[in-house]
This record gives C-alpha cells, structure tokens and sequence, in this order.
C-alpha cells in the first residue's frame, strides 16, 4: 500500500462520529409527555399512564390499608415513589418490570404530604410536619437535610423544576404557589386562576404546571407559570406527575 492510501486512525474515528452524530440528529424526534396519576380511593391499585391521548396503567401495589399521601415519579431509573401513612412509608415500584423494587422507612418524617424528585441527584423531597418544612432524603432515604419553605405556613403540594433547581410549593389556600431555591428560600410567587388540590407537577420544558382542579372533581388544570389556567384534562387523578419527552430514534 501507498503511503498516500493509509488514512491514519484518529482521522478515521473523528469521521465515523461526525457521521454518527449526524444520523442522530436527523433522526431524533421528541417523544410524548407522559402524565402519571393515582386517584385517592384506596381501591384503586393502577398508575394512570396518558399521554397525546393515550392511556395505559402500571400497578402501584397499593392495599386496601395503604393511604397515599405523596407521590412522585423519576425517569432516571424509571421508578414511581409511592408515600405512605403515616408518611415515612416509601414504596418504589419499577415501572417496565411492574414490580415492586424496594420499600423502606425513610428518615426524620412525621407527618404524611406530597414530595418531589429532583432527577439530577435522584434526591427526595418531603413536605412534613406543621408548620411546613422540607426533609431532604437520597432515593434510599438517609436525611440530606432539613430546612423551612422560607414564606410558608401550610403547603399541600410540591414540585422540582430540574432547569433550575427550584423547589414549588402550592400553598394550603391552593391558589398562592411560590418557588423556592433548593433550601428553601423564597424566590418569587405567583397566584392561580384557579384553586388547585394537593399534588403538583412541572413540565419545565413548555413551563406549564399541572394540578388537581378544587372545585372540578377528575380534571386536572395546565397552568402557565404566571398563573393563568391554559387548559383542562379530564382526569381522576389526586396525586399526579410528569414523564419528560423521551428521544426517539429512528436508524
């Protein structure tokens, strides 16, 4: 062979992944939003999974004795996190094998509430206790911290901007939301349109809030960040949160 005809290695590798990269690209296309929600009848043992009009469940495991009170979903293991009474009780089931992964007592909680994930450091955040405090936990339970929703007096619902890395709080009245930095300090507020119940959920990429509606029982109301309701879904959900848009691909 030619000295002028060898083509040195790294060259080679620097092509294959400019050619890789370009097929990914042109072929990558944003998945569905997946909206999770469990309604609060202790019968109901099914994790609504809708989304673009689709709908599909996963077992949640939940007995006639279980009382939930939190609910949370991370799409880095794909695990839901299931809260308990009296509020310690961690349930994780495993969403594609539809099994239950692991239960533990997680640390220093009182008190029953919502929670949220924050995906990036799998770690869990717990309202409890009166007046409201957040009790910060890794996925397996051991306490991180502890710290007071800086402005808050009574909170029924919590949500993790990822983006961010902010903490929202519905309060108690379920019109006022504040957000807070990741200890708790109060960062700004906002008021809904409309009274909200209990859980709350971000689609951070749209910026489009999702809850409970208190005075329409099975819809959920898609608020915009300023507060303004953009849209209802008719849904029987209590408890509720978001899968991000998965990628797609296409070879």
């Amino acid at each position: 062979m030619k000295p002028s005809s060898i083509v040195p290695v790294p060259s080679l590798l620097r092509a294959l992944l400019v050619l890789v990269a370009g097929a990914l690209a042109g072929c990558a296309t944003p998945g569905p939003l997946h909206v999770y929600s469990l309604a609060r009848d202790r019968g109901e043992k099914s994790i609504a999974d809708h989304r673009e009009g689709q709908a599909a469940e996963a077992p949640s495991f939940l007995e006639e004795e279980d009382q939930l009170t939190g609910f949370a979903y991370d799409p880095f293991t794909d695990h839901f996190f299931l809260r308990l009474a009296p509020g310690n009780k961690i349930r994780v089931v495993d969403r594609p094998a539809r099994a239950i992964k692991r239960e533990y007592t997680a640390e220093g909680l009182t008190t029953g509430g919502d929670l949220a994930l924050v995906p990036r450091s799998g770690h869990l955040f717990f309202l409890d206790g009166t007046p409201t405090r957040v009790v910060e936990t890794s996925r397996f339970g051991k306490v991180v911290g502890t710290f007071p929703l800086e402005g808050v007096s009574s909170a029924s619902g919590l949500a993790c901007d990822p983006q961010k890395n902010q903490l929202l709080a519905l309060h108690a009245d379920g019109r006022q939301l504040s957000f807070h930095d990741l200890q708790g300090k109060r960062l700004s507020a906002i008021t809904l349109s409309k009274a909200a119940a209990g859980s709350l959920a971000l689609d951070a990429e749209r910026g489009e809030l999702y809850a409970p509606l208190r005075e329409k029982a099975g819809v959920l109301g898609i608020f915009a960040l300023d507060g303004k309701l953009l849209r209802e879904l008719p849904l029987p959900a209590a408890f509720v949160d978001l899968g991000p848009r998965s990628f797609v691909r296409v070879f």
